[in-house]
């Protein structure tokens, strides 16, 4: 994502002590989540008004996916969800907690939506027991997904049924559609410099 500055002519000479934090996600993992986390609190920290999220990743765990989204649900500043390349799986989710009219996705980009899958080993009741925590977290990510879309809470999910539990995968268009994403084509994160001259 680029940012373009907009200096008032007062204003000779700047230098940024720090420039705008866009927050970037490539993996699902414990350690993602704790960058992220970092990342969220410096943004948050900076006097942004909004903090970007640049989305490119193939997917990962979902427990580091709600771990995430808690973060931004905690946020006191509005996040934007910008998708570069892909947003596949845990990354497709995430892309949905953009505030709402501040979701976007490159034209060229691929989201994919699929079932939740794991890999659990150990006696029967134990692989019983997994399956059951998966079908449980995919209902609940799927229906905050859908809850963020404007959609029933069951929309994803029935459709992914109906497409044979096979990978979805969706175009620019496509996620506009659905209302996945709001916007087609990457933002600009502007920065507004001024001088306000008055009696004091």
């Amino acid at each position: 994502m680029n940012y373009i500055a907009d200096i008032s002519k007062y204003i000779k000479e700047i230098e940024l002590r720090q420039n705008p934090v866009i927050v970037t996600v490539n993996e699902f993992t414990e350690e993602a989540v704790q960058k992220f986390q970092e990342s969220m609190n410096a943004a948050q920290n900076s006097g942004q008004k909004v903090i970007p999220i640049e989305i490119d990743s193939y997917g990962g765990d979902v427990y580091a996916l709600l771990s995430m989204i808690s973060i931004i649900k905690n946020s006191k500043t509005p996040v934007a969800t910008v998708i570069q390349g892909k947003a596949m799986s845990c990354g497709a989710i995430l892309a949905s907690f953009g505030a709402k009219g501040k979701r976007y996705m490159d034209e060229d980009a691929t989201i994919m939506i699929h079932d939740i899958s794991g890999g659990s080993f150990g006696k029967i009741e134990d692989l019983k027991s997994a399956t059951r925590e998966a079908e449980r977290l995919q209902y609940n990510v799927y229906k905050m997904m859908a809850k963020n879309c404007g959609k029933p809470e069951d929309y994803f999910i029935k459709i992914i049924h109906d497409k044979g539990r096979a990978d979805w995968y969706l175009d620019a268009d496509e996620a506009i559609m659905h209302n996945i994403v709001d916007h087609v084509g990457i933002p600009t994160l502007g920065i507004k410099i001024e001088v306000n001259i008055d009696f004091i």
